[in-house]
């Protein structure tokens, strides 16, 4: 669940006006889809802060709703601290703590150092051409453009889509599975937000109870 949450982290790109394909050595580039990201990556990390609501719906193989839910995130150069239910995620951009507070514990695991971890929005952005095959949809009649992601590799999904409006933030993705589940995101309540350095750290010393088990 946190893993599908913080996906949403890839916030700000910028609407293309048409579709450009430049062949390489390496294959086809989208050229629209590549500035998207590009600037995509400048943009999100060069954030003082960032706030929204994601509202996470999973489907089954029938498109039924099987689960929804929703986390607020604050996200800032690679940090970030993910709130649902009971449960704060954060993240100091080496290790991940997870506080279950009905549990009244704290599970802390090393940052993965892969490029392509969805939990890292910012090593995603950078690193996407390495990873994934981009590509330009469409643009939709209320101005949004449609871009999918394309893993190079085998994974668990075949496809991620956002929907991005012409303002430039995501205003939805999916994410496609090889089970033919799915999983669909709506971003609201996006705004610039200040954070130091505390917000993305659990506050140990006001809750001294609390169980932690260091998992790194």
């Amino acid at each position: 669940m946190k893993r599908l949450i913080t996906t949403l982290l890839l916030t700000f790109f910028v609407l293309p006006a048409t579709a450009q394909i430049t062949h390489t050595a390496q294959g086809s580039i989208d050229k629209n889809a590549d500035e998207i990201l590009k600037k995509a990556s400048k943009k999100i990390n060069a954030a003082s802060g960032v706030t929204f609501t994601v509202t996470m719906t999973s489907r089954d193989a029938n498109k039924k709703q099987s689960a929804k839910m929703s986390a607020n995130v604050l996200y800032q150069q690679g940090k970030y601290r993910v709130t649902f239910d009971n449960n704060v995620i954060y993240c100091d951009g080496t290790s991940t703590s997870h506080w279950n507070k009905d549990a009244n514990e704290l599970v802390v695991n090393k940052m993965s150092d892969s490029d392509d971890d969805l939990m890292n929005p910012g090593a995603l952005l950078a690193n996407y051409s390495k990873n994934y095959k981009a590509k330009y949809i469409r643009k939709e009649s209320n101005g949004d453009a449609v871009i999918d992601l394309t893993p190079k590799k085998t994974r668990s999904f075949y496809k991620i889509r956002f929907i991005i409006t012409a303002s430039g933030t995501v205003r939805r993705m999916e994410m496609h599975n090889y089970d033919s589940t799915s999983a669909e995101y709506e971003v609201s309540k996006f705004a610039t937000a200040k954070a130091s350095a505390s917000d993305f750290a659990f506050p140990k010393k006001d809750n001294p109870g609390v169980e932690i088990i260091d998992m790194r």
